[in-house]
């Protein structure tokens, strides 16, 4: 890995602190507390991809928009989902975000610009793509971020979103999260070149690639493209991210099915981690007082979730349907 850049922004390393810190902790939790079959759903961690997620929705305003994988819980955080939501509903209760119906890979709220998360590869791409020809139509100074890992790059509907978004020069940014992997696949045995931002821009719009999982490279990438589009109308944008997911591709365990390339290029990843990097930018003090904070809150959102009720019978009827509580 490159060496990643050195910043004296304090004030911008505090907050990418707590969010990162706070995503880190949430899954060590989880990561806890899956045993017990307490969590009702199954689990994709971002431990080691949070700088992706906390550098992107770090430059975002609240009425931008953001379209995530099933691996979301870090873009849900860093975008500002509720805590409390998130943790009812890995336990499948009645005050989670999606009213304890949807579980780990569903993650909303979009008072905060989350859509719904989805459990099949790819599908949010064109869902993002739509959200964004909408904005665009209403003439609205709004970014729409599209999450996805490589593997999606793969699919159809990849490709059929990029050539739309192109077309009408929609206001989106599409962030491949590169962890090199699709399950326990490398990249390399997938396709025979890893050239995804000359694909970007064979539909005719700009492409870039982070390799070193630096935060403030991300946030300021993310921060250009976004001021560009609503200052100028630009867009559509491309960016990959090169980075490494550090836990199984489903559950809490570790990546012990992986070859020696993996767990090599694992070990590196693990030497940059950007939760300590940035941490170490902070004075101890403010770094103690920021763990102290995201400590609490973390077991309360658990409290919170292990007190809540589980969904009576009756929410089976509740929501079927736009705009009704029953059928």
């Amino acid at each position: 890995m490159a060496d990643q850049k050195q910043h004296t922004d304090t004030a911008l390393a505090e907050k990418f602190f707590r969010s990162l810190y706070r995503i880190r902790r949430t899954e060590e939790e989880i990561i806890r507390l899956y045993p017990t079959d307490k969590i009702k759903s199954p689990v994709h961690l971002s431990i080691g991809q949070e700088a992706v997620a906390v550098g992107a929705c770090e430059a975002l305003q609240q009425n931008d928009i953001i379209f995530a994988t099933y691996r979301c819980h870090a873009a849900y955080l860093a975008k500002g989902g509720n805590i409390d939501a998130m943790w009812a509903e890995l336990y499948g209760k009645t005050t989670g975000c999606a009213r304890g119906k949807a579980g780990s890979m569903h993650l909303v709220d979009m008072a905060t610009g989350i859509s719904g998360a989805s459990a099949v590869v790819a599908t949010t791409i064109p869902q993002a793509v739509g959200y964004a020809w909408a904005i665009k139509q209403k003439q609205e100074k709004r970014v729409v971020v599209s999450f996805f890992g490589d593997g999606a790059v793969e699919e159809g509907v990849f490709h059929e979103s990029m050539n739309f978004a192109s077309l009408k020069k929609l206001p989106i940014i599409f962030i491949c999260e590169n962890n090199q992997y699709a399950i326990y696949t490398h990249v390399n045995a997938r396709v025979p070149a890893t050239n995804y931002c000359e694909r970007a821009e064979a539909y005719k719009f700009p492409a870039e690639k982070i390799e070193n999982g630096d935060v403030f490279s991300i946030y300021e990438s993310i921060t250009n493209k976004a001021n560009a589009i609503r200052d100028a109308g630009d867009g559509p944008y491309f960016l990959e991210i090169l980075t490494s997911r550090w836990r199984d591709h489903v559950g809490p365990g570790e990546n012990v099915y992986l070859d020696e390339r993996f767990h090599t290029d694992h070990a590196d990843y693990m030497k940059h981690d950007e939760v300590e990097r940035v941490g170490d930018l902070l004075a101890p003090e403010k770094r103690f007082e920021i763990i102290a904070d995201i400590e609490r809150e973390v077991a309360a959102a658990i409290q919170f979730a292990e007190e809540s009720p589980f969904p009576a019978d009756e929410e089976l009827y509740h929501h079927v349907f736009h705009g009704g509580e029953s059928p």
